[in-house]
């Protein structure tokens, strides 16, 4: 059985997304005993990611002025660590993405392309057609018509009768009973 490259594609995006989970738990573990990853990579996300968090939430409710307290740094490390993580498997998804997107573009591409070049040879069947039909037509009316043929054999009858009128050959005798 035949397996078309678009399932295979799809199918192989789907096993890269998740190879990138058990990717992204490695990364959050990581970050977790690292202390450069964690103070450098997963906590200034972390903390801006909890300010803008509440900062939206106190605006919700009305409080406008009130200060926010910074997470502290274990709250923090496992917040960054998960968007990072998240953030791991969104971009494998949006490089899928991009991947089919393209793929899908250069096929989109070639099918015009094959479309114009079939496209162009039947334009140019049409354009040896119409030559050959234009030199048919040319030599159409350069031959004798069927009328003025019939008015060549009439006259030929009359100079074979005239002729035999004149000589009275056997010839003559036998092309009369013909007629």
């Amino acid at each position: 059985m035949v397996v078309g490259a678009f399932p295979m594609a799809k199918l192989f995006y789907l096993g890269i997304r998740q190879v990138s989970k058990p990717l992204a738990n490695r990364i959050k573990e990581a970050a977790r005993r690292s202390e450069f990853f964690k103070t450098y990579i997963c906590l200034p996300p972390a903390q801006l990611y909890h300010w803008v968090e509440m900062r939206t939430k106190m605006r919700i409710m009305g409080f406008r002025g009130t200060a926010i307290k910074p997470l502290n740094e274990e709250a923090a490390a496992e917040l960054g660590a998960e968007l990072l993580g998240e953030a791991t498997i969104f971009i494998v998804g949006g490089g899928c993405l991009v991947l089919e997107y393209w793929r899908h573009q250069t096929q989109q591409r070639n099918k015009e392309e094959e479309q114009k070049a079939a496209w162009n040879a039947l334009q140019d069947e049409v354009g040896r057609l119409a030559l050959a039909l234009e030199t048919l037509q040319a030599q159409a009316q350069a031959m004798p018509s069927l009328s003025a043929l019939e008015e060549l054999r009439a006259e030929l009858r009359e100079v074979r009768a005239q002729v035999c009128n004149e000589h009275s050959t056997p010839k003559c005798q036998a092309a009369s009973s013909k007629k």
